[in-house]
C-alpha cells in the first residue's frame, strides 16, 4: 500500500481537472485542501478504497483504464477522484451517497 513518508513518482496524467460545486463546497467545510486530494490520488494513494479496487486501480495504469480514488472528509463526507481511461479528464465529486 501507499506509504506517505516517502517521496513517490507522479503516476498518471490528469488531463483537464474539473471539480463540481458540491465537492467544492465540502472540501471547503472541512478545511480541507483539494489540491492535497488530487496529489494524493496523482501519485497513487487511492485513499479509502477496497483492497481489490486498489489493486485495478494498479492495473488501470498499466492498461489504460479508469483510476478512482475514495477519500474521507473530517466532515464524514466522501469525495471521489476520477481519472478517465484516456487520460483527457478527471473530475473530482462528492460521493453518490453524501
Amino acid at each position: 500500500m501507499f506509504d506517505p513518508t516517502k517521496d513517490h513518482p507522479r503516476r498518471l496524467s490528469l488531463g483537464k481537472i474539473l471539480i463540481t460545486q458540491a465537492a467544492e463546497a465540502a472540501i471547503a467545510a472541512a478545511k480541507a485542501e483539494g489540491v492535497q486530494l488530487l496529489h494524493r490520488h496523482l501519485h497513487g494513494d487511492w485513499g479509502d478504497i477496497p483492497e481489490q479496487d486498489w489493486l485495478q486501480n494498479e492495473l488501470a495504469l498499466q492498461f489504460n483504464l479508469r483510476v478512482w480514488s475514495s477519500y474521507r472528509l473530517s466532515t464524514g463526507k466522501t469525495i471521489w477522484i476520477t481519472t478517465a481511461a484516456n487520460r483527457s479528464i478527471t473530475t473530482i465529486a462528492l460521493a453518490d451517497s453524501d
